[in-house]
């Protein structure tokens, strides 16, 4: 849904600036033609074109700010989300990898619970692997948590 936010938002940019970019091409055709009629007119033409531009320019102030405070935060926030998902992939991957591990060290013990060595060979070889993985993804995933949902409360409060 956000995805989908971001590209209004974004379209509604583009759209008003080439509304601001026709504009501004028909405030140069109305000063050309107010030099080709007489005073009266003239006088209606410019002050029309300054009208216009006028307008015109408070529609590039409205870009700029949507540019700035809307949309840019919107492609930082996406940035964010997709850094977030592949740290979560990565940590419901190593999970799974651990489960299937614990699975076979059960098979192990079932098969013969009376061969010892086995077991604790299986267990010695998988804890070095196990404590590895557990500090690059599991331990700093936590403070990673935090701060984000921090992020979030700090954007939108």
């Amino acid at each position: 849904h956000l995805g989908r936010l971001c590209v209004l938002l974004a379209s509604y940019t583009r759209k008003t600036a080439r509304l601001r970019d026709k504009a501004d091409l028909l405030v140069v055709q109305l000063l050309h033609l107010s030099g080709c009629e007489g005073p009266e007119l003239q006088l209606a033409l410019r002050s029309l074109a300054q009208d216009l531009a006028a307008v015109q320019d408070y529609r590039q102030a409205q870009v700029e700010r949507l540019e700035s405070r809307v949309v840019a935060p919107l492609k930082a926030y996406g940035d964010i989300v997709r850094s977030k998902r592949s740290d979560l992939k990565r940590f419901s991957s190593d999970l799974s990898r651990e489960m299937k591990e614990l699975q076979k060290l059960e098979k192990v013990r079932l098969r013969n619970p009376a061969d010892r060595q086995s077991i604790v060979s299986f267990t010695h070889t998988h804890t070095h692997t196990h404590t590895c993985t557990d500090m690059h993804t599991h331990t700093p995933l936590l403070p990673k948590t935090y701060s984000f949902k921090c992020e979030l409360r700090r954007c939108y409060m």
